[in-house]
């Protein structure tokens, strides 16, 4: 294969720092922020808060906090003080601590024997509301997975360093809990259970009277449910993203509670039903409406919240999110990435323009990209799907016909915006550099256009979805930029598992990756950390009787028989989202047909891969993969 010159290293890609968390002072003058490396070099993760001014005046600084995993900065009320979680003293159990805007002397907060997990500064400045596990339980039970610690909501005096668990939730999980910006009653979301599966299944609201320390049960709310924000009309509303009911795949909507504190209060409505693009993100405003991030297609729009539904304010090409803004919502802060741009701390005012406000990854400044084009296409039947393809650096559509690798998205309820493709995992940009023209389809079950696109591959994975990809690989072959003798396909999670169906079904693609994959949904539902919503995405479970069951027909474990493409297959060995026994499945049928293919599982990992000497193997391997099976043909 020709070989494109490059200065792009695996090391350069995934020793680079990542921008996230931007939360916005309340006086909208000043922006905190975390930065993380991409890849963990020690055993431990360390990461940094920085500060940036909105209007540019100050170049940023970075906070005197000692090393640690630094997570969800948040101001004191008065712009002067950032609250932020830090696990230095005791790695895994992160506490509550306090620092001056001014990087004055760090306090700490809690000493939480087992953690904090969220908090949220109240309206009266001396009181913060801490989600923790329950500690009393964890000191009397024996520490197994059936004895999972529900967090509990404490209300901390910062006078007096005092501790107070607020309120009467029972054994239920405190994930959330929010005041109204008038000083009035605290919306309190809770899980049924700590694990996401019953926990995100069955979520509901309360309120809390802070005065009284009464609770009000608000009832359940649909699964998935996140993000409470409070706003004035007419009178008070409590919204909250959710997905959108009766599934446990699909599009996600706000719905509103009105008069939430009377009684009865009105049942919840869905603000958004019939939307052709997916509320992402919820901000509450504490003097105007909440803003509403909204994933559009390739693009990223910031719309304001209206009891009839949602108003664009301003639309942004590419990825946005971490929205953030002050507390008249006239300012806003978010990451934001573009195909040439990577991810950086964005600020300004609410209808724009949005100024750079980082500069995270000057290193790649010089550095020589592929062109990334947005594609537009209809399926088989008719429906209009979106995508994005990479041509090698320097090259155009011209000078094909070029190998092609489609990478699949995971989820299936992710997407690719038009952002810069370059990270740890196989990516546009990594392998557009060695010669590569990279597609990325958005197939239907993806998010950014609406409820019923999202919803249609319950319990149908792999059907339509796969004909998607299919049809723009044959347009990119009938408009000459794909090679049909070279074609790779891969992905990550459900790019994985759509990598090994893929590969049952046709023999197509002459290389395939499965990334971190589901084999067998039957089994990912048993074994899985989201249980009912795999069940959901496969269809049926193994308890439902004798079989034969949807999931096995939607499984690419069934049609192992029939592969005849060299596969890589790349796992985590503590993965708890699709756990190893995937992958272990999908080897052992490979070995069984006599299969070309490896196997590679990286120690230590979860479901992404976290040590840089990990994601720079990755890299390096799934780039010699493709390099191996999709050689130019023999005598050219």
């Amino acid at each position: 294969m020709d070989e494109v010159p490059s200065r792009l290293t695996a090391e350069l890609v995934v020793d680079g720092h990542v921008p996230s968390s931007p939360r916005l002072s309340p006086d909208g003058r000043w922006v905190v922020y975390v930065v993380s490396p991409m890849g963990r070099s020690g055993e431990h993760t360390v990461s940094e808060l920085w500060v940036t001014a909105v209007d540019g005046d100050v170049a940023p600084w970075r906070l005197a906090i000692p090393p640690a995993h630094l997570s969800a900065p948040r101001w004191a009320a008065g712009s002067d003080a950032i609250f932020f979680l830090s696990d230095h003293a005791n790695r895994g159990a992160p506490q509550l601590h306090r620092v001056g805007c001014a990087g004055n002397a760090v306090e700490v907060l809690t000493q939480w024997r087992v953690g904090v997990q969220e908090h949220r500064p109240l309206v009266d400045p001396r009181v913060v509301a801490v989600m923790a596990p329950d500690e009393e339980r964890d000191r009397a039970a024996v520490r197994v997975r059936s004895r999972a610690r529900p967090a509990r909501l404490c209300l901390l005096d910062l006078r007096t360093g005092r501790i107070d668990v607020a309120g009467a939730f029972g054994d239920r999980h405190v994930v959330d809990a929010v005041q109204r910006p008038d000083g009035g009653p605290v919306a309190v979301l809770t899980w049924s259970a700590p694990d996401l599966d019953p926990g995100l299944v069955h979520p509901a609201l309360h309120l809390l009277d802070l005065s009284s320390g009464q609770v009000r049960d608000l009832g359940p709310v649909p699964a998935g449910a996140h993000s409470p924000v409070w706003w004035r009309g007419e009178d008070w509303h409590l919204s909250y993203l959710a997905l959108t009911p009766p599934g446990l795949h699909a599009g996600t909507a706000v719905f509103d509670l009105a008069s939430p504190g009377t009684a009865p209060a009105t049942p919840p409505r869905n603000l958004t039903a019939g939307m052709p693009a997916c509320p992402a993100e919820l901000v509450q405003v504490d003097r105007d409406a909440p803003l509403v991030l909204v994933a559009d297609g390739l693009d990223t729009g910031i719309h304001r919240l209206t009891p009839g539904g949602l108003a664009e304010i301003a639309r942004t090409r590419g990825l946005v999110k971490h929205l953030s803004t002050n507390r008249d919502g006239d300012v806003v802060a978010a990451v934001v990435s573009r195909a040439d741009e990577p991810h950086d701390v964005l600020a300004g005012p609410l209808h724009g323009p949005l100024a750079r406000r980082t500069d995270t990854r000057p290193e790649l400044r010089d550095i020589r990209w592929g062109t990334q084009q947005r594609l537009g296409y209809q399926a088989s039947d008719g429906l209009l799907l979106d995508g994005l393809l990479i041509l090698p650096p320097g090259r155009t559509r011209q000078d094909g016909p070029f190998p092609l690798v489609t990478i699949v998205h995971g989820g299936p309820d992710d997407r690719y915006a038009d952002e810069f493709m370059l990270h740890w995992a196989p990516s546009g940009q990594w392998l557009a550099h060695a010669g590569y023209a990279v597609f990325l389809p958005n197939p239907r079950g993806g998010q950014g256009h609406g409820h019923d696109f999202a919803a249609s591959v319950a319990g149908a994975v792999g059907q339509q979805e796969f004909t998607d990809i299919l049809t723009g690989i044959d347009l990119l072959t009938a408009d000459g930029v794909a090679d049909p003798g070279r074609l790779g396909i891969g992905g990550w999670s459900h790019g994985g598992f759509m990598a090994a169906w893929a590969v049952g079904h046709t023999d197509r693609f002459a290389a395939a990756v499965m990334g971190a994959g589901i084999s067998d949904w039957g089994l990912q539902a048993a074994a899985g950390e989201w249980g009912a919503f795999d069940a959901a995405l496969g269809g049926s479970t193994g308890w439902e009787g004798t079989g034969p069951h949807r999931h096995d027909r939607l499984s690419p474990i069934s049609y192992a028989s029939a592969i005849r493409t060299p596969v890589l297959i790349v796992h985590g060995a503590e993965d708890t989202n699709v756990p190893l026994a995937q992958a272990e499945y999908f080897h052992r049928a490979l070995r069984r047909f006599d299969v070309e293919h490896e196997f590679v599982v990286y120690p230590g990992e979860n479901h992404r891969l976290q040590e840089r000497d990990h994601q720079i193997d990755l890299l390096h391997r799934t780039r010699a993969w493709f390099d191996r099976w999709l050689q130019p043909p023999a005598g050219t």
